[in-house]
């Protein structure tokens, strides 16, 4: 069973990739099976941010990968996202989805399993990403939730539960136990080229050892 994946990009600091480069790392994962691609750019104003999601929409076109917009529910909208992440602090999920077209996915970030359990109950929601589930230098000085956390909210809710956070290979096998539907990463990704992603990407699904995984 083939773990759900999700691909979340840079924040785009300067010095980092381009838009364009940006664009063909999300079309090589697309490509290589990655379900869904969160794009996280918060330093870009709205219109820049909805033209970059447009060109991304594009690039995954005749896949099955759909792309997601960091909590910015109007930009979403606006250019044609495929569903919308929400902050942990982010606006209510069932207001988003009173808004939304059909198919529209929404999930959002939780850090404990009472958390995950409340805002599943409030519905609105497809999925729960959460985290932080191992320590990692883009959350530095956060204490980390750890597997027994992320089963515990994998058992107390219906939705499907991406881990985030430290994942990597040799830890993906610890999550898949642990009874997570997938994984969502930045840095696994983000230190490969766009040539080496789809190996890496299908690495990754190889290390996933999950029966709640999908086909």
């Amino acid at each position: 069973m083939r773990p759900v994946i999700c691909m979340i990009t840079t924040a785009g600091a300067p010095g980092e990739e381009g838009d364009g480069t940006l664009v063909s790392r999300i079309a090589a994962a697309a490509r290589a099976g990655v379900h869904l691609v969160q794009i996280r750019r918060p330093g870009l104003e709205g219109r820049t941010l909805a033209g970059l999601v447009r060109e991304a929409v594009r690039a995954v076109a005749g896949t099955r990968t759909r792309v997601l917009v960091n909590e910015r529910v109007d930009v979403a909208l606006a250019s044609g996202a495929h569903g919308v992440h929400l902050r942990a602090d982010g606006v209510p999920a069932a207001r988003v989805r009173a808004a939304a077209p059909p198919g529209f996915l929404i999930g959002r970030s939780v850090h404990a399993p009472d958390e995950a359990e409340r805002v599943a109950r409030q519905g609105g929601l497809d999925y729960l990403t959460f985290g932080t589930v191992f320590s990692t230098p883009s959350k530095a000085g956060g204490a980390a939730a750890g597997v027994e956390a992320l089963a515990s909210a994998c058992l107390r809710v219906p939705l499907p539960v991406l881990a985030i956070g430290g994942m990597t290979p040799d830890r993906l096998g610890e999550v898949g136990r642990a009874g997570a539907a997938g994984f969502a990463a930045i840095a696994l990704f983000a230190t490969c080229s766009v040539r080496a992603l789809p190996a890496q990407v299908d690495h990754a699904a190889r290390a996933f050892d999950s029966p709640a995984g999908v086909p």
